[in-house]
């Protein structure tokens, strides 16, 4: 890691402008994403600026809404009454995320931005679009077991790491953030970014722009949700597959399902087509097989990740299976 300088923001538009003026400098909150990369070499920063700070901490009830402060830390967000009680989905994968030390330092904002654990970006003897653009990408022939089956291109297959990400995502959550022009609120639909040509632009955020806060719909008390989290250990350990299940249904017939998916794509992925393959009918085994083959009628695995296109739709299944009991 090469020497950078430090500075404490009291406001956030001081940490706006701080940052936006130099083009090397960055936020740190928790930092638990952002040393690592520096120490790695997949970041250089002149100047990170301390947020911690700042009053983006909160967590508040308001309107049929749940506004998150980016700055609320991953443990207080997932065990927070309201919720463990009308957002599971969202506790849910917190507590899959990360181990116990790690989501008692890491924020929300931050959680959003974390970088992809790809080992040819998180290595430097490695080409890689994403760290370097237009230096190639080791991944697309290298090993892929971790990698993308959706949302892929000739430049990146990296898939993204956040479970918060996903749940957010089937939440129909939205960011509000501060930049130099101003206020911002962006869908989380909107947020991160297809890799595309340019892979190393991974989400909406401009230079200087400060995630303030998340806030999220709050569903119907009735409505059904769940978070399952495939991984090779049992803990401390990112997605194979995720999926993040909303649901309501009206007697046994579902009509809304939300379902976003962690794991096998390049960003938090939703899939239009499978959720409309539900919407309207029973939730039986044949109906959940058809919004499955839906969802993966797109993919391109490659050698090593073959077996996803598979597991996904068996986590889908499984998701989706233990609602047919009632059960939340």
């Amino acid at each position: 890691m090469r020497d950078f300088a430090y500075a404490r923001a009291g406001r956030a538009a001081e940490a706006v402008q701080l940052v936006a003026r130099s083009a090397d400098a960055a936020f740190i909150a928790g930092g638990t994403d952002l040393l690592n990369l520096m120490k790695d070499g997949a970041e250089d920063h002149d100047l990170v600026i301390d947020i911690n700070h700042l009053p983006l901490a909160g967590i508040e009830e308001s309107g049929g809404r749940l506004r998150i402060g980016a700055l609320a830390k991953m443990a207080d967000v997932a065990l927070h009454p309201v919720v463990r009680k009308r957002l599971p989905v969202l506790s849910q994968a917190l507590l899959a995320s990360a181990s116990p030390q790690v989501r008692h330092m890491a924020s929300i904002g931050g959680n959003l931005l974390q970088r992809t654990r790809c080992w040819y970006f998180r290595g430097e003897d490695f080409a890689c679009n994403k760290r370097e653009p237009g230096a190639g990408c080791a991944a697309l022939e290298g090993r892929s077991r971790w990698h993308a089956v959706l949302g892929g291109s000739d430049h990146c297959i990296a898939v993204h790491p956040s479970d918060l990400a996903v749940a957010l995502r089937a939440l129909d959550a939205t960011a509000h953030t501060l930049g130099p022009g101003g206020p911002r609120t962006i869908a989380m639909a909107d947020f991160h970014r297809e890799p595309g040509a340019t892979p190393h632009l991974e989400n909406a955020l401009r230079h200087g722009e400060l995630i303030t806060a998340v806030e999220v719909p709050l569903p119907a008390p009735d409505t059904r949700q769940r978070y399952l989290k495939l991984r090779d250990r049992a803990t401390f350990e990112f997605a194979v597959v995720s999926v993040a299940t909303v649901l309501r249904m009206n007697g046994q017939t579902v009509e809304e399902a939300r379902l976003a998916f962690g794991g096998i794509a390049t960003r938090p992925w939703r899939s239009p087509e499978a959720e409309a393959a539900l919407r309207g009918k029973p939730l039986t085994e044949r109906n959940i097989a058809a919004a499955g083959r839906l969802l993966v009628q797109d993919a391109q695995p490659r050698e090593d990740n073959t077996f996803k296109v598979e597991l996904v739709q068996r986590a889908l299944q499984d998701v989706l299976g233990r609602f047919t009991g009632g059960s939340r």
